[in-house]
């Protein structure tokens, strides 16, 4: 800590780090929590990167589903490594310390995967709705320029949301407490251990977050809304569970990624526990980015049959 003073008042001390007091303090549990989470990471790295690439090397993919598909993969790579990679560290150490520096990156970069997600998967229910409701329009209107164009605007919209974040938590001026009740820098308890006031930053941070659940939430919804009725006036069975088939992956991974986050963010934190809170948390931060890449694959015939030529084409090689 670093104690400095001003004209007519008392020392003041900043904080220069902060001990994230992680998920349990039982040595034993720490060990198998660090197997069981390293697995998952591993898992999601190589599940994530493996469909990044499938999909660029895959003239079959080359459609604008699996391009989006293809960011998707990336962010939640990123997602998972901004904290996954110092928890594992932090099971390991007896002081579960992160710099100043080090926490504020660790909370933008959370922020800004977090926010590029949630446009992701917006744009991608956008491309389903141009897939079955206007088939013959799909390439017109998700051309290359349209697809790269909607990607940029996701991670425009994830960089100001990090930026908001970021700014605010530079601006906060720490100066008691520095154990964090969490296992990685999130803005709510980094605003509970701040000493300036935090009103405006929560209510700013609370609408921006808010307003980007609500809006991509509504695109998804729309979507969907039309999608369900151009289903159910399809007169062929068959074309019924195809255009069904095309959309469950992106509904769970839809489901999965606003459930958690609503938990986290929107109920009551009366409503639950710290303890529930942060098992929430690491389902959001560590096991969803590893599940989007095996429900899209499992579930989808058109990965599987690159991954397979792919396969081939190794072994004869």
């Amino acid at each position: 800590m670093i104690s400095y003073g001003f004209p007519g008042q008392w020392n003041h001390t900043a904080v220069t780090e902060f001990i994230l007091l992680g998920l349990t303090d039982d040595p034993v549990l720490r060990v198998i929590l660090f197997s069981i989470i390293l697995c998952i990471y591993l898992v999601t790295v190589s599940g994530n990167l493996s469909t990044f690439l499938l999909i660029r090397v895959s003239s079959q993919l080359h459609h604008p589903m699996y391009f989006f598909l293809s960011h998707l993969a990336s962010v939640d790579m990123g997602l998972s490594s901004s904290v996954t990679p110092n928890m594992l560290v932090n099971f390991l150490t007896e002081r579960h310390s992160i710099s100043y520096l080090g926490c504020g990156i660790q909370l933008s970069s959370a922020a800004f995967f977090g926010a590029v997600e949630f446009f992701l998967l917006a744009v991608m229910a956008y491309d389903r709705f141009i897939a079955i409701c206007n088939p013959l329009l799909y390439s017109t209107k998700l051309s290359t320029q349209v697809c790269i164009q909607l990607v940029v605007g996701s991670y425009v919209g994830g960089f100001l949301n990090a930026s908001f974040v970021t700014h605010f938590f530079f601006s906060f001026f720490f100066c008691g407490p520095n154990r964090v009740n969490y296992f990685f820098c999130d803005f709510p308890p980094m605003m509970e251990l701040s000493c300036s006031d935090v009103s405006v930053s929560g209510i700013v941070i609370s609408f921006t977050a808010g307003s980007i659940s609500m809006t991509t939430l509504f695109v998804i919804v729309i979507s969907y809304f039309y999608i369900l009725i151009t289903i159910l006036k399809m007169h062929s069975t068959e074309g019924r569970q195809k255009a069904f088939s095309t959309c469950t992956s992106h509904l769970t991974a839809v489901t999965l990624s606003y459930g958690t986050a609503t938990f986290i963010y929107v109920m009551p934190k009366s409503t639950y526990s710290g303890d529930q809170n942060k098992v929430v948390s690491v389902f959001y931060t560590v096991a969803i980015p590893m599940l989007n890449p095996l429900i899209y694959s499992l579930r989808n015939n058109e990965i599987k049959d690159a991954l397979k030529r792919q396969f081939y084409r190794k072994t004869l090689l």
